[in-house]
């Protein structure tokens, strides 16, 4: 201080480089910011620019925080580390990120996932015991892509993995009903239903404006019954908590090993595929009808059940029908429109399109 003290002209000179300096610093650091985020997120160094920003950086101790823009700084210290043990050398050049797998690797990890509806974790430590090393946001990532999640569980839930363990031998059943007019005016109906899940198919028990429990328990047998007869497995039967579905009833079924499941109160969503079908036949029948009787109304419910089980294809299950009397053709050339021939029930109401016989 003493030798700027009898020198002031070079103190001035001092002080004015020096402000320079800071702001050309300063200006650098805001061109710098702009800069950097153009580039990508991480960039890539060799090991002889590392060194360069290590001889230069070094010197300046902590306060190279404020300035480092291309590494973070506990990165520059490894630089530092590295620069000092002489380890900094030049590595095998690979692509930036997570090494890609195998398309074998791939091919497991969707298998594992569609046999079993694992999630990534699970996924990752399967491939462990077979000798195979792959991050869980690996196997995040192809999940993703093609279409699994990578944490059903947690997501879906048990009730989703049930009904798809099951869905082959699951029946559920429900109530719907219909206001019909006889000599005494008008009368609600009650129809019972059953419907097979994993095809769709529906069979409908019976309608009655007093069901009972005696009358309801007749319709179980009369189920069990049919299905015997076709020789078909059933191991489970949804049913909602409504009263009408009795003790009697369910003994019917539990008789035949089959397990008998009450859904909670105020749950339609766990007895959608019930729930679904009461839709499509008012929708799609009912409500385009005042009916008169009961004869009415057990002859519309049975025409439109067997258009619903044989010709009426369903989103459910890839738009197929239920039937298998109407194979999908094999001909490559679409039909002319002369070839197509519309057959109707229930006054066009209904409508179904084939081909015509050749």
């Amino acid at each position: 201080m003493s030798f700027f003290a009898h020198n002031p002209i070079l103190a001035f000179l001092v002080y004015v480089t020096h402000s320079a300096l800071l702001r050309q610093i300063a200006y650098l650091k805001a061109e710098n910011e702009i800069l950097r985020s153009r580039l990508p997120k991480i960039i890539q160094t060799t090991p002889a620019e590392r060194s360069v920003l290590v001889r230069l950086g070094a010197p300046l101790g902590s306060s190279i925080q404020e300035i480092l823009g291309i590494v973070h700084y506990k990165t520059f210290l490894q630089w530092i580390r590295k620069e000092r043990d002489g380890t900094n050398v030049k590595a095998m050049p690979r692509k930036p990120g997570r090494p890609t797998i195998s398309p074998d690797v791939t091919a497991l990890i969707l298998r594992m996932a569609k046999e079993n509806a694992w999630g990534y974790a699970r996924i990752g430590g399967e491939l462990k015991k077979l000798g195979i090393q792959v991050a869980n946001n690996t196997i995040k990532k192809v999940l993703i892509v093609n279409g699994f999640h990578p944490s059903p569980w947690r997501t879906k839930g048990d009730w989703d993995r049930f009904i798809r363990l099951h869905m082959e031998t699951l029946w559920s059943c429900d109530f719907f009903t219909k206001d019909i007019w006889t000599a005494s005016g008008k009368v609600t109906f009650y129809v019972l239903f059953f419907i097979h899940v994993g095809s769709r198919r529906v069979h409908i028990s019976g309608t009655t404006c007093n069901p009972t429990g005696p009358w309801v328990e007749q319709q179980a047998r009369n189920l069990v019954m049919d299905l015997q007869d076709r020789g078909e497995k059933v191991s489970h039967l949804l049913r909602d908590g409504d009263t009408k579905f009795t003790q009697a009833f369910d003994e019917v079924f539990k008789s035949e090993g089959i397990k008998v499941k009450k859904l909670p109160r105020e749950s339609p969503n766990l007895n959608a595929f019930a729930e679904r079908f009461v839709q499509t036949i008012k929708n799609e029948c009912l409500r385009h009808f005042v009916v008169f009787g009961q004869r009415h109304l057990e002859f519309l419910l049975r025409e439109f059940a067997s258009y619903y089980n044989t010709v009426r294809p369903h989103q459910g299950i890839a738009n197929r029908t239920i039937s298998t009397i109407i194979p999908f053709p094999t001909q490559a050339v679409p039909p002319r429109p002369e070839e197509v021939q519309c057959t109707a029930k229930l006054g066009g109401l209904l409508r179904h399109y084939s081909r015509k016989a050749a």
